[in-house]
């Protein structure tokens, strides 16, 4: 069994090659971004289609023409207007776009209740409310909107999908999965495990894989990631990358709305609860980049400082709060800064304000959680494993692979083909820790003032 997996991720597309015994071979590429304006970010669709070439190409030519499936992981508020040809109008909006901020309001009071998605900015329903109000002729005609997966699988098949996962983001369908307000620009919704189609020979060519291959639909980055690290509600997902920061938990029913916790469709069934943090591994590059040093240094560093950071606080807020607060006008703060602390203090105050509020978004969505299954960078740094560790008061596990949205994928992709594969052997587990005990006392006794110079602040931006 050979299987490619696509993960069109924020900044790079990565192609990956694997079988039963787990990754053969990784290539990537980088994908632009653009800020015309303050708070906007733009990409070029076409990036999407040529940036997956060129990762594609990155990978053993004859290991590709010998696979049996392409699978995909895919951004999911990130989205192009196209024409039924699959031509795009105008630019892209990236998932981390803000433009939209006025717009919110439009959704109306109920709009989590209704589809599960925290009403936010970067929310795909609220940029369509901005774009009919600011450039509505965009919309004119015959048009879909389709993601950096939709797009590709469009060039790859001639098929315009989305599957459940990425459609239930978006905020255009209920949970039930009803269509809302600019649903009909949603292209057809399929099963994540829907074979899309046969890849076309000049697509095929393009990417150096047989014609006829079978395309699945795939999910979104969240749903492949908690398959990629075998996640449950006991066994909670927690990302640490440069773009994201997030918890998610699988669960197999929908849950009660909970206040800054979105809740979307899972790729094999059930759902999946998320709490988007903010980017964490960008305040930390901030930082680094400030003092000079290289962001590994720098948290290296900080894990040689004592928890509790010598009494410095941070509220991790680089670009907005988000879970469980979504207060987008809130920055990142220190609080209790004095000339005897070093940047080693401050990375440690600032990745120790990370975890709190992941523990406050477990605590809401998991509360009976014994063990924490960790992605994405952070992974392998030693300062976030023993931080979240003592944080949490939880054993965390580390897999073999960071990239679990692509071990996901390849799960999907496996099963829509017949293939059962178990993400033990895909992705085995390389290390698991357990907290410090004088960790865990320092952060039980640092939180509550932590809680409180939280609230504290996100009370004064409201009330001002």
């Amino acid at each position: 069994m050979k299987l490619l997996t696509i993960e069109l991720g924020s900044g790079a597309t990565k192609a990956a090659l694997w079988s039963d015994d787990g990754l053969v071979a990784l290539g990537a590429a980088r994908i632009e971004a653009e800020h015309p304006r303050p708070g906007w970010v733009e990409e070029d669709p076409e990036a999407w289609w040529t940036s997956t070439i060129s990762a594609c190409d990155a990978l053993p030519a004859d290991e590709r023409r010998a696979i049996d499936a392409v699978g995909f992981s895919a951004r999911r508020e990130t989205f192009a207007v196209v024409t039924t040809a699959g031509e795009p109008i105008g630019p892209a909006i990236a998932s981390s776009d803000r433009r939209a901020g006025d717009d919110v309001s439009a959704l109306g009071v109920d709009f989590q209740v209704l589809t599960g998605v925290v009403p936010d900015a970067g929310t795909v329903a609220a940029k369509l409310a901005w774009m009919r109000r600011a450039e509505p002729e965009r919309l004119e005609g015959p048009r879909w909107i389709l993601g950096p997966r939709g797009l590709v699988a469009f060039r790859l098949t001639g098929r315009a999908i989305i599957d459940t996962s990425v459609a239930s983001r978006t905020g255009l369908l209920a949970l039930d999965g009803a269509g809302l307000e600019g649903a009909e620009l949603l292209p057809e919704v399929v099963a994540s495990t829907a074979v899309v189609g046969g890849s076309l020979p000049e697509p095929s060519a393009a990417l150096g894989i047989p014609p006829e291959t079978p395309v699945i639909a795939g999910a979104g980055d969240r749903a492949c990631e908690v398959l990629g690290v075998a996640a449950t509600d006991a066994r909670p997902l927690v990302l640490w990358d440069a773009a994201a920061t997030s918890v998610s938990v699988p669960v197999g029913h929908v849950p009660p709305a909970i206040p800054g916790i979105v809740v979307t469709r899972g790729a094999l069934g059930g759902y999946v609860m998320e709490a988007d943090l903010s980017p964490a591994g960008s305040a930390l590059s901030w930082l680094a980049q400030l003092a000079g040093r290289r962001p590994e240094d720098l948290a290296a560093e900080a894990d040689a400082v004592d928890a509790g950071a010598a009494g410095l606080l941070a509220l991790a807020w680089f670009g907005g709060a988000r879970a469980p607060w979504w207060e987008p006008r809130a920055g990142l703060t220190f609080a209790g800064l004095s000339a005897a602390h070093t940047t080693a203090h401050l990375a440690r105050a600032l990745v120790e304000g990370v975890a709190f509020d992941a523990v406050r978004c477990l605590d809401r969505t998991s509360p009976n959680v014994v063990e924490l299954a960790l992605a994405g960078e952070g992974a392998s740094m030693p300062l976030w494993r023993h931080v979240l560790a003592g944080a949490a008061n939880r054993q965390v596990v580390a897999r073999r692979h960071r990239g679990a949205a692509s071990v996901g994928a390849a799960i999907i992709a496996g099963r829509a083909i017949g293939l059962e594969l178990d993400p033990d052997r895909l992705n085995p587990v390389a290390d698991r820790e357990h907290p410090f005990d004088s960790d865990v006392v320092a952060y039980a006794n640092l939180r509550m003032r932590h809680e409180m110079v939280a609230r504290a602040t996100i009370g004064g931006i409201a009330g001002h």
